[in-house]
């Protein structure tokens, strides 16, 4: 069993999920590389310093170029706000280290494509954050739409609905600058998933919408929600909306798909079990059936071997974190890797440029 030393750039909220996961995954799945926690990296000295004897790393810094420097640091996870990653995952690229991004790959379409290129160059390992399309109710749904259980998916409807910006006298940096909008910063994940889901998009016609023009004050200069109308290659069309002041929605991670043979409903406030509808039997006896997730389900059993025990939001950090280590293991990035994030940044780059000419926007026209 080898030990591969992990660095994490940032303490906070996602730099906590990948310190705990990276310290849990290899006892979850039994990974051939078991991680050591070697450096953290914050903005301070006396940051890193907490944040080191909290999460119990080996060693911090103020300074994230010291930890990708680093020898010792043979793995990086970059969970900083975007606007940091593109210099954090150019300088993974450039000392040849695997490189887990934390999502949206970078601060814009420039930065996606720039970061893609560098570890594309290097041959390093790099993977996206992308964790609610982990679950194991969620891969099992894409399982059924791969397989044909569902048969040919006409319809897609994707949502990410939130609350926590819901208050207009509350004022914080998610109020100012593109990437911190709705679409920069949380829209990424439906994209993913509906990307995942559905396939390369062939046009969209966006809007974005900023609820509340002023917060305590002071003026807003981005988007609170936004909303697209999509075909796709395949010739399905779908609809994918995005909001972080839908009042009363937690987790709103949720999506209908119809198909030609079935149907399929999920919510991420019950990530734990899937609706599934099948056109086969008596009229009478047919009806959404509620699938419980358990050890027949991606990912499951190594947390549990109850059914309908659960799994839970950590948990899909720790899923991230395995096939991280199994990437680098056997030297090939896996889903979400670098192209994924960067057809989520084209996408998210088409609705912004549809929300300001007021039209339908051909992929065609946006670079990769």
């Amino acid at each position: 069993m080898a030990e591969i030393g992990i660095g994490v750039v940032g303490g906070g909220y996602m730099g906590k999920a990948h310190s705990v996961a990276m310290a849990a995954v290899g006892a979850v799945f039994d990974t051939p590389l078991r991680p050591r926690l070697e450096m953290i990296a914050a903005s301070t000295d006396a940051s890193a310093e907490r944040y080191r004897a909290a999460y119990g790393f080996a060693r911090g810094t103020g300074d994230w170029r010291v930890l990708v420097s680093d020898p010792a640091v043979e793995a990086v996870v970059c969970a900083t706000p975007q606007v940091h990653h593109r210099a954090i995952v150019e300088a993974c690229a450039a000392a040849g280290k695997p490189v887990l991004c934390e999502k949206p790959l970078g601060a814009s379409l420039d930065d996606a494509m720039a970061m893609t290129r560098a570890v594309a160059d290097a041959g390093v390992v790099a993977q996206v954050g992308f964790n609610y399309v982990r679950t194991p109710a969620t891969q099992f749904a894409r399982s059924l739409v791969a397989d044909g259980t569902l048969g040919q998916v006409t319809f897609a409807r994707i949502e990410m609905t939130e609350d926590f910006f819901a208050d207009p006298d509350e004022w914080a940096w998610r109020a100012e600058g593109d990437p911190a909008g709705c679409l920069g910063d949380l829209a990424p994940h439906p994209i993913n998933l509906m990307l995942t889901l559905m396939g390369p998009v062939d046009a969209l016609s966006a809007t974005l919408e900023t609820v509340h023009p002023t917060r305590a004050g002071r003026a807003v200069t981005n988007d609170d929600q936004v909303q697209m109308m999509l075909r796709f290659t395949s010739g399905s069309t779908g609809h994918l909306f995005a909001s972080r002041t839908a009042l009363g929605r937690k987790m709103g991670y949720a999506y209908d798909l119809y198909g030609t043979k079935g149907s399929l409903r999920f919510d991420g406030e019950d990530q734990n079990s899937v609706h599934l509808y099948r056109a086969e039997g008596p009229e009478a006896l047919r009806g959404f059936a509620r699938i419980l997730t358990g050890p027949e389900h991606p990912d499951y059993l190594p947390f549990c071997q109850g059914p309908g025990h659960g799994t839970g939001y950590g948990d899909q950090i720790v899923i991230e974190a395995k096939d991280f280590l199994r990437a680098i293991h056997a030297g090939q990035a896996t889903f979400p890797t670098f192209e994924d994030g960067l057809e989520v940044a084209r996408v998210a780059e088409a609705a912004r440029r549809s929300h300001h000419s007021g039209g339908w926007i051909s992929m065609e026209d946006i670079p990769r």
